[in-house]
């Protein structure tokens, strides 16, 4: 049995947050300032083996992701920030380790950089879409914890009726897909 409890699974929201079996969990709240505030704090307090940042995202129509697609992501880049790289850093690159341990496990999804912007749309340079990512892991970045986001798609970007998003399928799909990337990336940690 491997040591689930130094891997910490971060999500904007509660309602992405699979059942704990045993790992830490914690929301981070909702855009981009939000969860770098939150997970800096977290981690000045706790010290996880590990993150796992999980949830939902959004999806180009031309990038023909279904609703319930997984997409590991292969980098986590801040759109919203419109100043030379030198300045301040736009890219986080997840640990490779934990890249190749999610590939393992979810052998059907994608490997996409996804984009952290303020607001649905807020994005231009990636498929994918989502408000946390970049946050979470650059506070892990800074704090020498390797880190990882994994989102699921719940909707197309260029959507605007909120009513044709698919939550609860997205949802679902985040809480079965959750232990067993938490048991991959244990196994890379402990």
């Amino acid at each position: 049995m491997v040591d689930v409890s130094r891997v910490c699974v971060v999500a904007a929201t509660v309602r992405e947050l699979a059942p704990s079996a045993g790992w830490q969990t914690f929301a981070c709240g909702v855009g981009p300032v939000e969860a770098a505030l939150a997970s800096t704090a977290f981690l000045a307090r706790e010290r996880p083996a590990a993150i796992l940042q999980i949830g939902i995202a959004g999806a180009r129509r031309a990038a023909a992701l279904a609703p319930a697609a997984v997409v590991i992501g292969s980098a986590a880049r801040y759109t919203d920030l419109a100043v030379d790289n030198a300045m301040a850093p736009r890219v986080v690159v997840p640990s490779p380790l934990l890249v190749a341990a999610a590939r393992q496990v979810l052998p059907d999804a994608v490997a996409w950089p996804i984009a952290t912007a303020g607001k649905v749309g807020g994005s231009t340079e990636c498929e994918v879409e989502a408000m946390e990512g970049f946050a979470v892991l650059r506070a892990a970045e800074l704090a020498g914890v390797p880190a990882l986001e994994v989102r699921v798609i719940s909707n197309e970007i260029e959507e605007r009726d909120r009513t044709r998003w698919h939550f609860e399928h997205a949802f679902a799909a985040v809480h079965a897909i959750t232990p067993r990337l938490v048991d991959a990336i244990a196994q890379c940690v402990n």
